[in-house]
């Protein structure tokens, strides 16, 4: 009697442990695959231990962009410039990075050489040759002889594609206007006044998103734009750009339009509707890589949706084509999913 009692508690114990194993594995039969994955950051002093790159590695981004910031110089000094970057591409660990994914982005003011620099920077030219020297960028490439850093490239799998538009909203950003309001550095232009983008990269955008046959089309924006109360640097201070963006979108019937940014040493998630467009507009902010605004506590932003992540961090985007979804996270120090958000297209 007493074996029998033994034998049935030890055929329970199996069965117990079986359905756990087939539990799990079913659950990871059924988990999301995603066909292409990238990855971004921005705002990286080359001077400070960056944490991420390791963690950046191990997602194995079939991409990496640059949001701007990308080493910190403030100068109009090229030979500086020029040690900044390589004090930078001599980090082991970006050099991982650089070993095992391809490498894109777009400046922003610090390495650009002019704190919230535009058009009116005297040293931008040089400052032009050394980005593209830092990207590894043929000196037969149109990018050498034109104005801007602007371009744009295609991220293939074999059930679909991603065309990554990199704008410059630096060479032909014209004049800001300073805010009354002693809180604030800037506030929005007269609508109408002033230019980001500048005629020509204009002109350059909307024939990159018309002419995309691309299943999601990211483009990557130094600062921010839809978030516009904070009073420093973002689209929002020229309204009429904004509002002249979101026309484009809606013109262009690009499918799955997104916007990557930087720049504000936070990461959040600004989402809008665009009246005409069958999907939401996503503005993934991801700031910084080495330092942040760590005594955050609020600020006001009418297209936030979840958190800000006062945290240093780093942007993954996920692709599903089958499901038009792309799974938007925000890492941390030793990977840690900060925050993520779930869009479908």
């Amino acid at each position: 009697m007493i074996s029998r009692l033994i034998l049935s508690v030890l055929i329970m114990m199996f069965c117990l442990a079986s359905c756990k194993t087939s539990k799990v594995e079913v659950e990871k039969k059924t988990e999301t695959p995603y066909d292409a994955t990238i990855a971004f950051g921005s705002c990286n002093k080359q001077k400070l231990e960056n944490k991420l790159w390791v963690e950046v590695v191990k997602h194995k981004p079939d991409l990496w962009i640059w949001g701007g910031d990308n080493v910190y110089s403030d100068t109009d000094n090229m030979d500086k410039l020029k040690a900044d970057y390589d004090e930078l591409l001599a980090n082991k660990d970006y050099q991982l990075l650089k070993e095992s994914t391809e490498i894109t982005g777009t400046w922003d003011d610090h390495d650009y050489g002019l704190n919230d620099g535009g058009e009116e920077f005297h040293a931008k030219k040089g400052s032009q040759q050394l980005f593209l020297d830092f990207f590894d960028v043929p000196k037969n490439d149109p990018r050498r002889d034109r104005a801007g850093v602007y371009s744009s490239q295609i991220v293939s799998s074999p059930k679909g594609t991603v065309k990554v538009i990199v704008l410059d909203t630096r060479y032909f950003r014209t004049a800001l206007t300073k805010a009354k309001d002693s809180k604030k550095r800037f506030e929005p232009n007269t609508y109408g006044e002033g230019t980001i983008l500048g005629e020509t990269q204009w002109s350059w955008l909307e024939n990159e998103l018309k002419s995309s046959n691309a299943d999601f089309n990211i483009i990557v924006s130094s600062i921010q734009v839809l978030s516009a109360e904070h009073g420093f640097e973002t689209w929002g201070n020229f309204p009429h750009e904004v509002d002249k963006l979101k026309g484009l979108i809606k013109d262009s019937k690009a499918k799955g339009v997104m916007i990557l940014s930087g720049d504000r040493h936070i990461s959040e998630f600004s989402k809008t509707e665009i009246e005409g467009v069958p999907f939401s507009l996503i503005d993934f902010t991801s700031s910084g890589l080495t330092h942040v605004y760590s005594s955050f506590t609020s600020e006001p932003n009418k297209y936030r949706v979840l958190h800000v992540i006062p945290k240093i961090s780093f942007g993954v985007l996920r692709f599903n084509f089958q499901t038009k979804t792309v799974l938007m996270e925000m890492r941390g120090v030793n990977n840690v999913l900060q925050q993520k958000l779930l869009q479908t297209y």
